[in-house]
């Protein structure tokens, strides 16, 4: 798991079929402190309703994922598993 900021959100113009109608958010890995960057900019699918400014716990976890989605074959790479509280 991975603690983030959504920093905005993306479109495509085609998918896959097990992302039709979930959400591509940006989102910035933070380190342990919570604040600071730590890596690149990832894409994660969102089932939860997170919007920029939002703190999220992600998810890269393939039996996680395939759960969560209900698929077995997907290129989901990392999923939004919760809101975080600040």
């Amino acid at each position: 798991m991975q603690a983030a900021m959504v920093v905005g959100h993306t479109h495509s113009t085609v998918k896959h079929a097990s992302l039709q109608s979930h959400k591509l958010l940006v989102t910035q890995p933070l380190a342990a402190d919570g604040q600071s960057p730590d890596g690149p900019p990832t894409l994660a699918v969102d089932r939860l309703g997170a919007g920029p400014g939002d703190r999220v716990m992600l998810t890269s976890d393939g039996a996680a994922i395939r759960e969560i989605f209900g698929v077995q074959n997907s290129p989901i790479r990392w999923a939004v598993l919760g809101i975080l509280d600040v």
